[in-house]
């Protein structure tokens, strides 16, 4: 599995704890403008994927609910989302 890939998987991860998370799931499709019709297939979008990555990261407690209840490191979050598209960090040399 490529670093995108793993970027993808651990996005739609957070995606599945985002939408198990009664206090968040109306505050991130509020923010995001998405219905809840179209979520299966923006799943497979990796823009949207992105999305929910920033979204979390607008929080720590987010990131931490999120990386705690996977067992991942804080950084995982912030680190995927570099592989996914917006998320590249620019290239200053």
């Amino acid at each position: 599995m490529n670093k995108r890939e793993s970027a993808e998987t651990l996005a739609l991860q957070a995606f599945a704890w985002l939408l198990a998370q009664d206090d968040l799931v109306g505050v991130f499709l509020n923010a995001t403008g998405a219905g809840q019709g179209e979520l299966a297939a923006l799943a497979g979008d990796p823009v949207f994927l992105g999305a929910v990555l920033d979204f979390l990261m607008e929080d720590d407690a987010r990131v931490i609910g999120f990386c705690d209840a996977s067992t991942l490191p804080y950084t995982a979050v912030m680190h995927a989302r570099t592989e996914l598209p917006g998320g590249q960090l620019p290239n200053w040399t």
